[in-house]
């Protein structure tokens, strides 16, 4: 899809916002998002003004899907299917109708045999015992 790498989940956009190590490989890549990641990623209830900011800034390097009469057929397909939660439904038929490879931290996605998945593994550290 027009030079687009990955279809970003929620999550994986805040692990490269949060500069985690699990998207040290992607960081180059050119990203799409669902409509859904757009509205989950701004929405958060405690979202400071700076946070928003930086969040619109990369979303303005996204290319943003939204939703369609194909997507949403699909994510109704998917969702009877496999169970899935609605947002991760749409997300998943973003993906699978425009052919792109899903990048994301959750695992819920891997029941989804018509998806195309990169998983990544999100470095945590403790605090408390420093690693």
């Amino acid at each position: 899809m027009n030079g687009i790498d990955f279809l970003a989940d929620t999550n994986a956009v805040l692990y490269l916002l949060s500069g985690n190590h699990c998207m040290e490989p992607y960081r180059s890549n050119r990203f799409a998002v669902s409509i859904i990641s757009v509205m989950e990623l701004l929405s958060f209830p405690n979202i400071t003004p700076k946070e928003e900011t930086i969040i619109r800034q990369f979303l303005s390097t996204c290319q943003q899907i939204p939703l369609n009469e194909k997507i949403t057929e699909a994510a109704i397909h998917l969702r009877r299917e496999h169970h899935t939660k609605l947002p991760d439904a749409i997300i998943a038929a973003t993906a699978v109708c425009n052919e792109l490879t899903l990048l994301t931290a959750d695992t819920g996605f891997s029941k989804i045999n018509e998806l195309s998945l990169v998983s990544i593994q999100p470095l945590i550290i403790d605090y408390q015992s420093g690693e």
